[in-house]
């Protein structure tokens, strides 16, 4: 561990680094659990940081789209900033085009979080949400471990416990890219995603509602393929979100609800690098980084352009809380959330 620096609030904020025998090492800071470097090897052994990041908390503190980041108390978007629950009326801060996004103004990724290391290759963080924080109701004691395996997995475990009755969402807000951090755009890529459906959405990207089928769209990622065609389709959702920015619903059938599945699976044919990604979410949402525009430089001293990284985010779906056909995201009083997400590292 080492001081990473001091928030303009004059919060210490750490650093800790995860590493395992192959040489894979994962660093973290407690300033919104950022993950700000994953280094793993490419076919030829050569380590390189494949996710996107920067050098200096000053950066992270002055705005960012959630690299590396833990998001909540609620991950994706909420219509509006509203939602009902057991008849009461919330308003939630509204930070995106008067909906919520990402747990508010201030979430869970601009937040301090209490460290401890529980091993070279185990990070744990905490972090007490008060009652009423960003609109949200009901305090929340969360948890999120940080796991490095000798398999060259990163496991990311999440759990949480309220006081009162509230709603929840949480994920890691990554951006990869296998060729490494700040080597140009992503659209070689070749991407699988265990989906058969996925949830469009409105101008203000909220699903609509509909549970459409991937089959003969820009959205079918049932067997690999590379991601610069359907970046550039003409299909009305990819226009709307300037490219990939949805949510999928992974394929889970007769599996229990802590059971870990295949989500999606990336590879880049170029250096050989592959990342497999399994979860106990419902969902996945898959971001090409469409917003990236050359106004962020990186931790490389490289500017970022559009789709230099994409997120693959496990979650509940957005906006679940005014969609009771979709997977529940009520947290009871007292009773335990427990989510778990893997990212498997290997190569060709």
């Amino acid at each position: 561990m080492r001081e990473y620096g001091r928030t303009a609030a004059g919060e210490a904020v750490e650093e800790y680094t995860l590493r395992n025998s192959s040489g894979i090492q994962v660093k973290a800071i407690t300033f919104g659990g950022i993950l700000t470097s994953i280094s793993v090897p490419d076919r030829h052994g050569r380590l390189a940081n494949v996710a996107l990041g920067f050098d200096s908390l000053a950066k992270y503190e002055a705005g960012h789209p959630y690299f590396g980041a833990i998001t909540g108390r609620y991950a994706n978007r909420i219509a509006g900033g509203k939602f009902s629950l057991d008849g009461v009326d919330y308003q939630l801060a509204t930070n995106d085009g008067g909906n919520a996004l990402h747990g508010g103004i201030r979430g869970f990724d601009k937040r301090v979080w209490r460290a401890r290391a529980l091993r070279a290759d185990t990070l744990e963080l905490r972090y007490h949400s008060a009652d009423g924080e960003e609109g949200y109701p009901g305090a929340l004691e969360v948890t999120v471990r940080y796991h490095l395996s000798e398999e060259n997995a990163l496991r990311i475990e999440y759990s949480a416990e309220a006081d009162a009755p509230t709603v929840l969402n949480l994920t890691n807000h990554s951006y990869f890219n296998l060729l490494g951090e700040g080597e140009g755009a992503i659209y070689d890529h070749i991407v699988t995603i265990n989906a058969d459906r996925y949830t469009p959405t409105d101008a203000g990207q909220i699903p609509t509602g509909e549970l459409a089928a991937v089959a003969g769209t820009p959205f079918d990622f049932r067997k690999p393929k590379a991601l610069g065609a359907g970046s550039r389709s003409n299909h009305s959702q990819i226009l709307q979100a300037k490219g990939y920015d949805h949510n999928f619903v992974l394929n889970r059938a007769g599996l229990a609800e802590d059971a870990l599945a295949f989500a999606a699976r990336v590879y880049e044919p170029r250096v050989g690098r592959i990342m497999e990604v399994f979860t106990t979410e419902p969902g996945l949402q898959f971001y090409a980084g469409n917003v990236l525009d050359t106004t962020l430089v990186g931790a490389s001293g490289r500017l970022y352009r559009q789709s230099d990284g994409l997120a693959l985010e496990t979650q509940h779906f957005p906006d679940s809380p005014n969609q009771p056909q979709f997977p529940s995201t009520m947290l009871r009083q007292n009773q335990q959330f427990r989510s778990t997400t893997v990212y498997k590292f290997l190569t060709d």
